[in-house]
């Protein structure tokens, strides 16, 4: 598909690429050049992306969704009594 770049360096991509993207209006884009090929990726889709990786490292680890949240609140316990101890 051919498209146009506007005075503005804008262009309007066709309805059936977003479609297939799943792209809305109001979503960002990443936008990368590869050996002169622009590379357009819904940056939502990237987020998914990072997501499934951070799930597949975690179920990987053996370590419980339980024993992750307990270990958050004792950091912070332990930051907070550091730093209440400093003041006094």
């Amino acid at each position: 598909m051919d498209v146009l770049v506007r005075l503005k360096r804008q262009l309007t991509l066709p309805k059936e690429i977003c479609k297939q993207l799943g792209i809305e209006p109001g979503d960002r884009l990443e936008l990368t050049l590869e050996d002169s090929v622009l590379i357009a990726r819904p940056k939502k889709a990237l987020a998914l992306e990072a997501l499934k990786e951070i799930q597949q490292a975690f179920s990987r680890s053996g370590i419980t969704e339980e024993e992750l949240l307990e270990a958050g609140k004792e950091t912070r316990r332990k930051l907070l009594r550091e730093r209440h101890a400093r003041k006094a």
